[in-house]
């Protein structure tokens, strides 16, 4: 015999939950797991591939609907519509064990590429490679923080590490000089510039000649772009590097 399912029971599977808590009630929505963010964020615009089924439940684990007194007492309507956009906008975002471990370890390599790719140690005027950042970040027995962003907290982690002086560590500018043929520096200018900090000169006169401040990590992007791009007719040279330190701007020769 077949065991009939109650009619205020709905499963779902492969779900993310949104749950909001109004009038003294928990209500929570159902959602396809990685879109939430993205929705919120703006790089996913359709709500149906956002959500996947336009109710209101009390749990959806459980597959238990929100009765519609319960609704209208906290949101002063039963349009389920207007409810879902609410809880998808105001509601916490839940997370399993699982993906917030993996979530975490995505965040603490985020924040660690980042530090790689903005620092170098003043002495060497050498950046540092991403493992090595790790490795002073466990030092220093940081705890990732998941409701921050890894650029914030980024800007933290190398406070304490000057601090606590693990590493010796300044968050540095390149000084470089970026050459090729006005051919493929017309097609390529807006690329290259779009890595650029600062343009300090930019002739044309026999070739195309930026000199230019850049974030050290964004060297390897630019190095990628002239060896596809140009077929190795460009070519890339440090010049120098500024140091950025509590007292500003310091030039390392």
């Amino acid at each position: 015999m077949p065991i009939n399912q109650p009619a205020n029971q709905i499963k779902l599977t492969n779900v993310s939950v949104v749950r909001l808590r109004k009038g003294g009630k928990r209500f929570e929505i159902a959602c396809y797991k990685n879109k939430v963010r993205e929705w919120r964020t703006g790089v996913e615009k359709d709500l149906d591939e956002v959500v996947q089924i336009q109710n209101v439940f009390v749990n959806v684990s459980k597959g238990q609907v929100a009765p519609n007194e319960d609704l209208q007492k906290a949101f002063g309507t039963i349009n389920t519509d207007g409810i879902v956009l609410e809880i998808l906008k105001k509601g916490e975002l839940q997370v399993g064990e699982k993906e917030r471990s993996h979530e975490l370890s995505s965040l603490w390599r985020d924040i660690s590429t980042q530090i790689a790719e903005k620092c170098v140690d003043p002495s060497s005027k050498r950046p540092y490679t991403v493992g090595m950042i790790e490795k002073a970040m466990s030092e220093i027995h940081y705890s990732v923080k998941p409701g921050k962003n890894a650029k914030s907290q980024s800007v933290e982690v190398i406070r304490l590490l000057q601090e606590k002086k693990i590493i010796p560590i300044e968050r540095a500018k390149m000084r470089v000089r970026i050459c090729m043929p006005n051919k493929d520096g017309k097609r390529l200018k807006e690329k290259v510039l779009s890595l650029v900090d600062h343009v300090e000169d930019d002739d044309w006169t026999d070739e195309w000649e930026l000199i230019a401040t850049i974030d050290p990590g964004a060297l390897r992007h630019i190095n990628e772009i002239l060896e596809t791009e140009t077929k190795s007719r460009g070519r890339v040279e440090t010049l120098s590097f500024t140091s950025i330190g509590d007292g500003g701007e310091e030039e390392l020769e």
